[in-house]
């Protein structure tokens, strides 16, 4: 276990392996332990860092500093840390908008970025997107974690031979700081870097689920706003790709980084 502070908190990190430096950043009430099929497969070929988010896992559940920006600051902060850079860095859900955060304030620090069921913002411009956050906001104040964790892991694995998977993932929510992760759902609201994206210059891959909350269309409207940016749908797939479709999601990321920088036979862990 390793550890080190920020900004008044501390953050808990692991890293395996060995080559150039490669983050993965997990959603909203997760933790870099829900990568699990993705680091024995990744770190054959980089140096997997993982890091919980403040308020997240086994870091520090501070009252105040949930925004997406301290988020970001937190990752650039760790990389001085580890002495490494510039890195890949994989997103997924609010690891997304965190990795969208970085790019464009810290795009010397990035050599490839990967956004997976995310977006570049998260903004109410209808009737119909207040009201799904209200929904979404007053159940998650209403409810414990306990009976949201069943929820979300009986939508994101719904099939018979899942069973297994949506009763792990169901106890670990269930270990959620309740604070915390208001605090950080809340960071999600009303957060937005959309009008930036166009200066993300390093090789973007957006991955999408089938079956994801925001449907393809919306990730190719942004996708389309980025100058080297591609779009990649992973079928039979929910909000959760990397655990529900780990496979796929492991060799499509790994294609996309092997076409834009190839093996050269040294690395440069941090």
């Amino acid at each position: 276990m390793a550890r080190f502070e920020h900004a008044g908190c501390r953050l808990h990190y692991e890293v395996h392996g060995q080559g150039e430096p490669l983050v993965l950043l997990h959603g909203l009430g997760s933790s870099s332990q829900d990568w699990e099929r993705q680091v024995p497969v990744l770190s054959r070929h980089y140096q997997v860092i993982l890091m919980d988010l403040r308020g997240h896992g086994q870091s520090a559940k501070p009252r105040s500093g949930y925004r997406i920006a301290t988020f970001s600051d937190d990752l650039l902060a760790l990389l001085q840390h580890l002495g490494c850079g510039p890195v890949h860095v994989v997103g997924l859900s609010m690891g997304g908008m965190v990795g969208f955060q970085f790019a464009v304030d810290h795009p010397q620090w990035l050599r490839s970025l990967c956004i997976v069921n995310s977006a570049p913002e998260v903004k109410r411009r209808s009737l119909e997107h207040w009201l799904w956050w209200a929904k979404r906001w007053s159940l998650a104040r209403l409810l414990s974690v306990e009976t949201v964790g069943r929820g979300l892991a009986a939508r994101l694995f719904p099939k018979p031979e899942q069973a297994a998977l949506r009763r792990s993932m169901a106890q670990r929510w269930a270990r959620n700081d309740k604070r915390a992760y208001l605090k950080s759902f809340d960071a999600i609201v009303g957060w937005g870097v959309q009008e930036r994206i166009g200066a993300i210059e390093c090789p973007t891959l957006v991955i999408a689920a089938d079956h994801d909350y925001t449907p393809v269309q919306h990730k190719q409207r942004y996708v389309a706003l980025m100058p080297h940016a591609t779009l990649a749908v992973i079928e039979d797939s929910r909000h959760a790709t990397p655990l529900d479709q780990p496979e796929v999601f492991n060799q499509t990321l790994l294609r996309f980084l092997a076409a834009h920088f190839p093996p050269q036979g040294t690395s440069r862990p941090c």
